[in-house]
């Protein structure tokens, strides 16, 4: 049977995986978009991504199966969607099919009319009538006959459902009365305090995290209940954010033997994953792992931020310092198979050690997820040692050693399937948590790879219009979307942090100039997924929430704010605080959603520390002051003055010498050349 698949020319892996259907794929695009015009067909988009597991079981069942794509070929255009390659149609449709369904995943299929209006979808079908659902030719035959015969109720279904899209994002217009919050203690207080309240809803005190299974980290959570633990001296609030982390690095949702996490725990106790690793997941906990190491000086922490970013170095690291995306659960058709044990291998690698490892990793015979096992520690090894009368350094040691000889072995195995595209945003987010691991641990070879990735990200991201979103193979494509620009900056002022090197400054202030002028809403001061002008989406969506990553919107607010002091840009920090003051409502009420702007909110009714070190020594005066807890803190550092900058103009010390001085607002107390005295008061100005 002749097969039109279009998919070949693409770069995408996911895209590529379903080259070899028999479905006519066609990628996005003109072509699609106008033969779906001119043939008056429903257009079936089906949105993936390279890691995800039940992506691969319905292209098995049904994308693979001669019949099935008979009638897809038959009565439909057929679009396949990478959506980390185009995250703005993903989340339009995404939000159609929850408004329909009243859940959402992938692999998502959704039906749109030829003018891209959704009129039904759905997320996995299974291949004959199960679980509930119809089976997938059912629900092909059903919307083909739909179209045909009863047009005008799909046309009007989709324009209400287009409408529910558009008033679904128009929050924000409400005027905002008041850009002042207020400063009592008592308000700053009960803020909060309530926030807190609402964040410990769905802890779970036992095994740590947010919710039931699945479990997801939550970093922003984690984050949030760090900064409330250090401003309101709460314990129970640093309890349960180290009790989180604990857990995670306990379970098996961390890889014991190569390091790094996965994605999310299909359980409670964080024992079984789905075992694919996102880029995106380990460089928001490392960055997490750094604020808990600092705050409480724990070693498994370091420990944990050391072994993930080895992972990302061997594994997801291109040749010219760029960081692939993901890692798929899958390999050999078997879910988690690269990554688990049968004690019987253990035991052949480990010999005299094993039986030892085996108690301490949790493996046994029967196994302890499926009949095999994945490793995971049901206790921290002190108290391990204390109850096996064991030394605590030689057992590490030799633990350490076990899971290295583990290691060499399973890099033999068949790997699971990289995704090696690199993605503007989640590079910069890894991009900043490896600023976030130098400052926290002082290895320098942290804050290189910082540099050198950020030089490759400048470069090849780069358009004569702004920047682009994805690059693979030399080749850079698809407009940045929000979150791209809005992360680059935050990393770009991380770096500037670490580095000093004030060009960073520059270049985030430069893309917030364009930002500001490509994606605002200029009547709510909130900023759109994408620029202005694209021709081939139905709604321009505005993301406030901090789900899996932070949203473009909470971490620009929280760049305005910062830049706004940098460059004392008024108008900058009054859009942040806008912003802010839009949503409060919500994000007192749901911090858990609204973690990142939770985080600002403290930082707002809190104040910003403004602190420059100026003088010869501002390099090792700079790197200590980093290894300091301290959310609020705006730092710059240089050999001498620099007009350029408010809080380094004028500031001339003594030859030979190194002073910090700290402001709030520009006030400024009187220079000092003492660490031990700068301290000391930014502590004193946070309880």
């Amino acid at each position: 049977m002749q097969h039109n698949n279009r998919l070949a020319q693409e770069n995408s892996p996911y895209l590529l995986q379903h080259a070899h259907n028999p479905v006519d794929w066609f990628p996005w695009g003109n072509e699609a978009l106008q033969k779906a015009i001119a043939e008056d067909k429903p257009i079936l988009v089906s949105i993936g991504y390279s890691s995800c597991h039940w992506c691969h079981v319905m292209e098995r069942e049904s994308f693979e199966d001669e019949a099935t794509a008979a009638i897809m070929n038959r009565h439909f255009v057929n679009i396949k969607i990478d959506r980390e390659e185009r995250p703005d149609l993903d989340h339009i449709y995404m939000d159609a099919v929850q408004a329909m369904t009243g859940s959402g995943g992938w692999p998502l299929n959704v039906f749109l009319t030829p003018d891209l209006k959704p009129f039904y979808g759905g997320t996995y079908f299974p291949p004959v009538k199960a679980y509930n659902r119809s089976s997938w030719k059912e629900v092909l035959y059903g919307v083909a006959n739909a179209f045909t015969e009863r047009r005008d109720e799909i046309n009007s279904q989709a324009d209400e459902l287009l409408q529910h899209l558009q008033n679904a994002n128009s929050f924000g217009t409400q005027k905002v009365i008041t850009l002042d919050f207020p400063n009592e203690e008592l308000f700053v207080k009960k803020q909060g305090e309530l926030m807190f309240e609402n964040s410990m809803k769905s802890a779970d005190k036992t095994w740590g995290g947010f919710g039931g299974a699945p479990k997801f980290p939550q970093t922003f959570t984690i984050s949030w209940l760090l900064q409330y633990a250090y401003f309101s001296n709460n314990n129970e609030a640093l309890k349960q954010a180290c009790l989180s982390l604990d857990k995670m690095i306990q379970g098996g949702i961390y890889d014991h033997a190569g390091g790094g996490f996965s994605r999310y725990s299909t359980d409670t106790e964080w024992l079984a994953p789905h075992f694919e690793k996102m880029l995106y997941d380990n460089a928001l906990l490392v960055i997490v792992l750094s604020d808990a190491y600092k705050l409480t000086k724990q070693p498994h922490y370091k420990r944990a931020i050391e072994e993930t970013l080895q992972f990302i170095e061997r594994e997801m690291t291109s040749p010219e310092n760029g960081f692939y995306s993901a890692l798929d659960a899958d390999s050999e058709g078997v879910e988690g198979k690269y990554y688990t044990w049968l004690k019987e291998e253990v035991d052949a690698v480990l010999q005299n050690d094993a039986e030892l490892f085996c108690k301490f990793y949790d493996v046994t015979a029967h196994g302890n997820w499926e009949q095999v096992n994945i490793l995971r520690t049901k206790q921290t090894a002190t108290d391990f040692c204390n109850e096996n009368g064991l030394e605590l350094s030689a057992f590490e040691a030799k633990m350490l050693t076990c899971l290295d000889q583990l290691l060499a072995v399973r890099e033999k195995r068949i790997r699971p399937l990289l995704d090696d595209k690199i993605i503007l945003g989640w590079n910069a987010l890894m991009n900043s948590a490896y600023s976030k691991a130098f400052a926290a641990t002082g290895k320098e070879e942290y804050r290189k790879k910082a540099i050198s990735n950020m030089q490759l990200l400048l470069k090849v991201f780069q358009s004569s219009e702004g920047m682009w979103h994805v690059y693979k193979e030399g080749m850079a494509k698809y407009p940045a979307f929000l979150d791209d620009y809005a992360f680059l900056i935050q990393s770009l002022i991380h770096l500037q942090e670490i580095t000093a090197d004030t060009g960073y400054l520059e270049k985030a202030k430069e893309l917030v100039a364009y930002v500001t002028t490509h994606f605002s809403e200029e009547e709510t001061g909130y900023f759109f997924f994408t620029k202005a002008n694209q021709a081939d989406i139905v709604v321009r969506k505005k993301e406030v929430y901090d789900g899996a990553v932070p949203s473009g919107n909470s971490v620009m607010a929280v760049n305005l704010h910062y830049l706004g002091i940098v460059y004392d840009q008024p108008d900058w920090r009054e859009r942040s605080t806008r912003m802010l003051l839009g949503l409060q409502d919500a994000v007192l009420r749901y911090p858990g959603s609204f973690g990142v702007w939770a985080g600002l909110f403290l930082n707002q009714i809190k104040g910003f520390q403004e602190l420059a070190i100026v003088g010869k020594e501002y390099e090792s005066k700079k790197d200590e002051v980093l290894s300091w807890y301290q959310p609020n803190l705006i730092l710059q550092s240089s050999a001498e003055m620099n007009s350029s900058f408010p809080l380094l103009f004028n500031r001339e010390p003594p030859p030979g010498t190194t002073f910090y001085y700290l402001c709030k607002g520009y006030a400024c107390l009187k220079p000092t050349a003492e660490t031990q005295e700068i301290r000391e008061v930014l502590a004193s100005v946070t309880g």
